[in-house]
């Protein structure tokens, strides 16, 4: 239920930009392809530590009481709340890059839906793997090491994709 929820939770969000991409039209394409170009560098200059930058966000958690309601439909809440991405703390610049860009491009919903479940599936997999692992401290440990590397590559990634998805 619980990735269920994030996976609906980033299609709504992609949904809603999508939709609001359509007050964008007005703007030359190549003028909204530099904005995608722009905030997507900015993004991975962030990652990378060399800009600082305050993103725009409910910097707090979802409340735990969510799953002590009901199991599964807080599970699911729980999800669909943090696959918003509006109701909880997201550190990385790159969803907010891919969101200029869903939000910027104006052209099919298809890339937008993409997007929407591509965000849900990316939260669904750090716990996913975390308990594969089968040692969660040792895993922990692991990323937390990697992380910084993994956020960059992540918005290095998200640059290139925005270049040739968001025309």
């Amino acid at each position: 239920m619980f990735t269920v929820g994030l996976l609906a939770g980033g299609v709504l969000t992609a949904g809603v930009l999508w939709l609001l991409s359509g007050l964008f039209t007005p703007l030359p394409a190549g003028v909204r392809q530099g904005l995608i170009v722009a905030v997507a560098l900015l993004a991975a200059l962030r990652d990378a530590g060399k800009l600082s930058l305050r993103l725009p966000q409910n910097a707090r958690q979802i409340p735990q009481d969510v799953l002590r309601r009901h199991l599964a439909r807080g599970a699911l809440q729980f999800g669909f709340e943090l696959g918003t991405g509006v109701r909880t703390y997201v550190s990385a610049s790159a969803p907010y890059a891919l969101a200029v860009a869903v939000l910027l491009s104006g052209g099919s919903y298809v890339p937008a839906l993409a997007a929407g479940l591509g965000f849900g599936a990316g939260r669904a997999l750090t716990p996913a793997l975390r308990r594969l692992s089968g040692d969660g401290e040792r895993w922990d440990g692991l990323l937390a090491r990697r992380l910084s590397g993994m956020t960059v590559l992540c918005s290095v990634l998200i640059t290139a994709a925005a270049c040739a998805i968001f025309p």
